[in-house]
């Protein structure tokens, strides 16, 4: 396998990827920043919810593979012989040695410690001595490897409240499951009736895989799936959709039930809180990495709105 390397204008990046994919015979392309690790560095994504600094980077590397030299060469020929390629730059060609890509893979997907005895495992690792609790999970399309700030501060808070707070988790609602990890989480730790919601069939899909291969049983779909109301309600999404979903979030939340919130920012806490105190009184519970979860229980004597 053959890299070519290319300098390519903000402009061009996307026409150059589609000839080179399209046209060209590209196995795959990679656009990076050309100016990283310089005094010329620009951010390009902000934070969640916020706008990016910048639509994309002033000048771009390409890194393009091809199955042969001869393939790699002809493209940039081919590629560089159009008017409008101009400003377009051969930097480099280079042999890519052979790799076990699915092991390299694996290796960037250790086991992940929730808490003492709770871990997330993938398939192809064996459970680390003093698992007591095990999530099998693999790095899918759906959000939630257990390696994230939010999904750990969550699990972590089912974890700590399982027992006798269990018992009441008579049924459980995870909003924008993603990989399910978080329904799998309260099902491992005493939760039943448990239903996980995406707007996303490909979160879907990876909650009912995910759900077989754990051997739990919950119900999967789309938000039509939540009915009625739940002692224990958990969202893991960000902090703009957390609040236009309040209302909806705490109608589907029984009295006396508790209410799990994560996907936010240390400085977003006090807007979150203030859009939830119609119902219920949330506070920060967790902090890990300039991230918080936020959890509250509504009282019992609340009618539902």
């Amino acid at each position: 396998m053959v890299e070519l390397q290319l300098l390519v204008p903000q402009p061009l990046v996307e026409p150059v990827s589609d000839a080179l994919i399209g046209e060209l015979g590209a196995l795959s392309v990679s656009v990076e920043d050309a100016d990283a690790d310089t005094d010329a560095e620009r951010p390009l994504f902000g934070e969640p919810g916020q706008p990016a600094p910048a639509p994309a980077w002033q000048r771009s590397g390409l890194r393009v593979l091809f199955a042969l030299e001869d393939d790699a060469t002809d493209a940039a020929a081919l590629l560089l012989a159009q008017d409008w390629a101009a400003g377009v730059h051969v930097t480099g060609l280079a042999v890519v040695p052979d790799q076990d890509w699915v092991r390299l893979t694996q290796t960037q997907f250790p086991p992940v410690q929730v808490t003492g005895d709770f871990w997330i495992v993938p398939s192809w690792h064996e459970p680390p001595p003093g698992a007591r609790t095990v999530i099998r999970l693999d790095p899918g399309q759906a959000f939630g490897t257990g390696t994230h700030p939010t999904t750990l501060m969550c699990l972590r808070w089912i974890a700590a409240h399982a027992g006798d707070a269990a018992r009441r988790w008579s049924r459980v609602l995870d909003y924008g499951c993603g990989s399910g990890i978080l329904a799998i989480g309260a099902t491992r730790h005493g939760g039943a009736g448990v239903d996980a919601v995406d707007i996303d069939p490909a979160a879907v899909e990876a909650t009912r895989a995910n759900a077989l291969a754990n051997g739990v049983a919950l119900r999967c779909g789309g938000p039509e799936l939540a009915q009625g109301t739940y002692p224990l309600v958990l969202a893991n999404i960000l902090a703009a959709p957390l609040k236009l979903l309040a209302p909806l979030l705490c109608s589907h939340l029984a009295p006396g039930g508790d209410l799990v919130l994560a996907g936010i920012l240390r400085r977003q806490a006090d807007e979150i809180a203030a859009a939830y105190a119609p119902w219920l009184d949330l506070a920060v519970t967790d902090e890990l990495e300039g991230w918080v979860l936020m959890s509250g229980r509504r009282s019992g004597a609340d009618a539902m709105a």
